[in-house]
């Protein structure tokens, strides 16, 4: 079944990225109801990643159009609320440049391949990296008690090397590259 012709992991990628502006809007309500709600919806995304994935893969819907499509909303699902809790002082801002310019980079890397026909399918570091910085960005929104900070801050540091160390492997190594033509 392909609903609206894109087949439905895609279109869970694209409510994925409709989820941005809501995560962020409720951050910037700046009550504590609105944080837990907007955890909520970033938990939904989250997992809707999963789901689709799980799709693509067990019912055989892979397609050029999800091959960017999926990447490309994971790094905005984390990279916008990243800056926009960055901009209001409740995320590192250096975890947050450091993110964006990874993503950024594989971004391009990826398209310059992909223009040779080299395909770069998401290694066991680069799903490391999104899990981590899914629970990073997560535990951001929530409002939690300052007793909470240093937990968080770990899991921002583990995060932001997990996103560099990714970012390397991506850059130097050939082994997750696949011919396409």
């Amino acid at each position: 079944m392909r609903p609206l012709g894109l087949g439905w992991p895609n279109v869970l990628s694209i409510g994925r990225i409709l989820l941005i502006p809501i995560v962020v809007l409720l951050i910037e309500a700046g009550h504590e109801e609105a944080r837990w709600l907007a955890v909520l919806v970033f938990v939904i995304g989250a997992l809707s990643d999963l789901l689709d994935g799980y799709l693509a893969r067990r019912h055989s819907m892979t397609t050029s159009v999800g091959a960017w499509l999926d990447p490309l909303s994971d790094k905005l699902f984390v990279s916008v609320p990243a800056i926009a809790l960055a901009l209001r002082a409740e995320f590192p801002w250096w975890a947050a440049a450091v993110i964006v310019i990874r993503e950024v980079a594989v971004s391009l890397l990826r398209w310059r391949l992909d223009r040779r026909g080299v395909s770069m399918p998401a290694s066991r570091a680069g799903k490391a990296k999104t899990l981590s910085q899914v629970w990073a960005v997560g535990l951001s929104i929530a409002p939690l008690a300052p007793a909470f900070d240093p937990l968080v801050l770990a899991v921002v540091i583990a995060a932001v090397a997990l996103t560099v160390l990714s970012g390397l492997e991506y850059l130097f190594t050939e082994r997750h590259r696949v011919e396409t033509r």
